[in-house]
Order: C-alpha cells, then sequence, then structure tokens
C-alpha cells in the first residue's frame, strides 16, 4: 500500500489543529465577521502556491461550479464555526463536534455518489457522535471574556 498521501494528512492534521487554538483566540477578541475578512485574506495570501499555472476557463463549466459551492459552503462553516467560539463554546468541544463535517457526506454518499458504506464505517460513524457526547460532558467554560473588537 502507497502511503504518499499521509504526508498531506498530517499536514491538515497539524495545520486545522493550529487553526482551532487561532479559532478560538481570535474569537476571543473580534467578530465572526471580522474573523472572516482575515480568513479571507489569508486564502488570498496563500493563493499563489496553489496555482496550477493553467487558466479557470480550461476547466469543465460544471467543475468550476462545484468549486465556487465547496467556497460558499466552506465560508459558511467557518463563520458558523466562528460565530460558536464567539458565543462561548469551547475550542475542545466546538472544534471536536464540527470535526464531524464528513458525518454528511458518509450518509449522502450511496444516494450521491452510489458508494457503499461498510459496516466498519457505521461503526466509526456512531464511535465519533459517541465521542463528542462525552467530550461535551462537564462543565462549561468559567472564565470571562473581553467583549468583541470589529475590525471591519
Amino acid at each position: 500500500m502507497h502511503f504518499s498521501w499521509l504526508l498531506f494528512a498530517a499536514v491538515v492534521l497539524i495545520a486545522w489543529g493550529a487553526s482551532g487554538i487561532f479559532q478560538k483566540l481570535a474569537s476571543n477578541e473580534i467578530s465572526s465577521e471580522s474573523n472572516m475578512f482575515l480568513l479571507a485574506l489569508g486564502y488570498f495570501i496563500t493563493q499563489p502556491l496553489f496555482l496550477s499555472g493553467r487558466p479557470l476557463s480550461s476547466y469543465p463549466t460544471r467543475a468550476i461550479i462545484f468549486g465556487l459551492c465547496v467556497g460558499l459552503l466552506s465560508n459558511l462553516s467557518a463563520w458558523g464555526q466562528f460565530e460558536a467560539l464567539k458565543l462561548g463554546g469551547t475550542a475542545s468541544i466546538v472544534s471536536v463536534f464540527t470535526a464531524l463535517y464528513p458525518l454528511p457526506v458518509v450518509l449522502l454518499t450511496p444516494l450521491v455518489l452510489r458508494e457503499r458504506i461498510t459496516a466498519v464505517q457505521g461503526v466509526g460513524v456512531l464511535l465519533a457522535m459517541i465521542a463528542v457526547v462525552l467530550i461535551s460532558w462537564g462543565p462549561g467554560p468559567s472564565t470571562p471574556r473581553a467583549a468583541p473588537i470589529d475590525l471591519v
């Protein structure tokens, strides 16, 4: 089995892990809308690293529409995560809960992509949901937070 994907998966794990910490730190100080502006700025700054060299017009229209849907939904979900953190959610719970985003994919895969869900995958989904409940169990944060500062 070839594991070259493991390097990229490790980058995702480390980058999203660090991102979750910075999201909470930023959400303690600024509004979700300001966080969204800074997220877009961060995307803009890193974009030159990922350009393929092919003009956008060389891709099928359908693929471009799917890509735009990904961008719109990713931004909507990022805003939701920022808002959950701003409203007092702890990073340890909000991040774990939102990390269940593959759940709708797993559940819709048989209908949309015509892929099968194995029993092991089904058990994995169930255990992930149980894990969120167990991690969420207990008292919430007790430290007061500063009021958000609007940048935009």
